[in-house]
């Protein structure tokens, strides 16, 4: 189930998105509205998510939640972007500033 999260996602929202995979989240960032859709089987449902409530692509990041220690892995393919100087699955670039 895909969840489109506008705020500080709560316990049960969590819950719900942990149904696909049960130990992480698959996730996709609109950075620029400052929300995530979480819970599919891919990041392209969580991306597609997101275009379809007004998204921009070129504004959207993939990444993984893991549950039990509440870590990222900020790893994808929607993150392959050579247009965006961004040409691994890793984001490397981000607009202006570098991610290592």
């Amino acid at each position: 189930m895909v969840l489109i999260i506008r705020e500080r996602a709560t316990l049960e929202q969590v819950e719900l998105m942990l149904q696909t995979l049960r130990v992480y989240i698959k996730v996709a960032v609109d950075i620029e509205r400052g929300i995530l859709a979480g819970g599919g089987e891919k990041h392209a449902f969580c991306e597609a998510a997101l275009l379809e409530d007004g998204s921009k692509q070129r504004d959207i990041w993939g990444a993984d939640w893991t549950s039990f220690d509440q870590s990222i892995a900020y790893e994808s393919i929607i993150n392959i972007r050579p247009s965006q100087n961004n040409r691994s699955m890793v984001i490397r670039h981000l607009q202006n500033s570098i991610i290592l």
